[in-house]
């Protein structure tokens, strides 16, 4: 009995083994199947994101035309200059005459008429970039990319209006116009924050720019194409620098374009930065970088009248350093302190004149796009199209929009023609560009006809020798599409000015409509 109750134990102990080594067998095919599935998904997941270019957008603010080097500047901008020769110089690139009209552009691929954003946002605008449009980084999340902006913002300072709320997933920087460089101070406000909250730091704004835009790099996911929005504050007022940088410089007798040129210095310095880390992380082949300044250089040109300062001076003798003092001040910063250079064009920030609306502009891609000159007319309202194509979206669903993609053109698969482009300055001058003609349009009536192409630097005007094309260009004006006009009154402006930089007096902007 012993003996048959030992083989029926070896016969359960035979079972249950061959029952265990088929678990075991089946734990381990799942796991290196699961395993295996996982690789797979890593390898589609990588290869899908290496099909998409990451895309990189640099924004100077207030750049001149010849503030860069590769233009012939007295200033070095050797990143820049790298940038122009390993990718295609826009020798006729468009923008908007000032910042948050460009801005807003670029985000949604409308004119600045349509969106009836013609001038700054100041602090106290209760709008911002109308909420029931998609914008660019809403689109190319669409396409599973991450999306970031590293710096200015200026399309609203109200919850709703905020970055993080508007398509991007992380946004560091200042929601207002512009900071002081070392205070980050904007109107009485600390305007310095991460993702929604005031974040305080020492440290120059444009190198700290640059390191947030070196870190979002670095801590990607790497499965997942990136875009990122880097949007410097430089070389916006105020004229601030390190001495170094502006020591640099001391052979340029006039300061503020000795400090100006230290600025651009800055913002070169910040963009090379941020190539090296390409290089070093190899993203260089498959990154679209766009480089562009937001609007033309500021200058002086704009100079008051002695008798003005004489005034503003027993102004101030007799009331002190009180509100509407203060806005004069600003005015005065903003008309006189501008060091950019602009020549040979005409013009300058805050005029559609070429010198306010004509830019440097850059696109490389070497994977993609070949070197060389880029001279057919584009503009900021041809960005998104152009982006969204690359991005592998071209049919993605988007709202009506005035621009067209130029990737082919880009490549060189296709000629085009030039972009039409129509945009407004805040004083209410309009400008459209349609085949080589430039029609300049007065709020009084005055009328400038240029044939641009000939005559890039608007010395002669057409308009009484052409009347036909005159009356063409009016009609085309007319029936754009205009949108609610954002703008704010001088008045309440002037009772709450937009200084940049100064004493902090107020609560910090990320936190004044909580």
């Amino acid at each position: 009995m012993a003996q048959r109750m030992r083989k029926r134990d070896d016969g359960r102990l035979t079972v249950m083994a061959s029952v265990l080594h088929m678990v075991l067998h089946v734990a381990v095919t799942m796991a290196v199947t699961i395993g295996v599935s996982i690789g797979i998904s890593a390898v589609i997941s990588q290869a899908q994101a290496a099909d998409k270019p990451n895309i990189i957008i640099i924004m100077a603010d207030d750049l001149g035309w010849n503030d860069v080097g590769y233009h012939g500047s007295e200033i070095s901008t050797p990143h820049i200059d790298r940038l122009a020769k390993d990718g295609r110089e826009l020798t006729r690139f468009y923008v908007n005459s000032v910042c948050s009209p460009t801005r807003a552009s670029l985000m949604t691929g409308q004119s600045a008429i349509r969106l009836g954003i013609t001038a700054p946002m100041p602090k106290i605008t209760p709008k911002g970039l109308p909420l029931d449009l998609n914008t660019l980084p809403d689109y190319l999340r669409r396409l599973d990319y991450q999306t970031a902006l590293v710096g200015k913002w200026h399309l609203g300072v109200q919850k709703p209006y905020h970055p993080n709320r508007r398509g991007f997933d992380s946004f560091y920087g200042n929601l207002s116009g512009a900071v002081g460089y070392w205070d980050h101070v904007h109107g009485g406000h600390y305007d310095w924050q991460r993702n929604g909250k005031t974040f305080r730091e020492d440290g120059y704004v444009t190198h700290l720019q640059a390191a947030e835009a070196v870190r979002v790099v670095r801590s990607r996911d790497k499965t997942r194409p990136l875009f990122m929005f880097f949007s410097l504050g430089a070389p916006h007022l105020p004229n601030e620098a390190p001495q170094q940088a502006i020591s640099a410089y001391a052979h340029i007798a006039d300061e503020k374009r000795r400090i100006h040129a230290a600025m651009v210095s800055e913002l070169d310095t910040a963009i090379g930065r941020l190539l090296a880390t390409l290089d070093a992380e190899g993203m260089q082949d498959n990154t679209l970088i766009w480089f562009m300044s937001d609007n033309g250089g500021l200058t002086d040109y704009r100079g008051m009248p002695q008798v003005f300062y004489r005034i503003l001076d027993s102004a101030k003798w007799i009331w002190g350093d009180d509100i509407p003092i203060r806005f004069i001040e600003f005015m005065r910063t903003n008309t006189e302190d501008g060091g950019a250079d602009n020549t040979p064009l005409t013009g300058a920030k805050g005029s559609v004149q070429e010198g306010g609306i004509r830019v440097p502009g850059i696109i490389r891609w070497p994977a993609k796009l070949p070197r060389g000159a880029f001279d057919t007319r584009l503009s900021v309202l041809d960005m998104l199209p152009t982006l969204l194509e690359a991005a592998g979206g071209p049919s993605l669903p988007v709202e009506p929009h005035d621009g067209r993609s130029f990737l082919a053109a880009l490549s060189g698969a296709k000629t085009m023609s030039p972009s039409p482009f129509v945009t407004e300055a805040f004083n209410g001058t309009q400008a459209i560009f349609y085949e080589q003609w430039k029609l300049l349009l007065r709020p009084d009536g005055t009328k400038f006809l240029y044939n641009i192409d000939a005559d890039p630097i608007e010395m002669t005007n057409l308009a009484a020798a052409q009347p036909a094309i005159v009356a063409r260009l009016e009609k085309r004006l007319a029936a754009m599409p205009k949108g609610e006009n954002l703008a704010v009154p001088l008045w309440k402006v002037a009772r709450d000015p937009d200084e940049f930089g100064g004493v902090e007096r107020k609560p910090p902007l990320a936190e004044l409509y909580d």
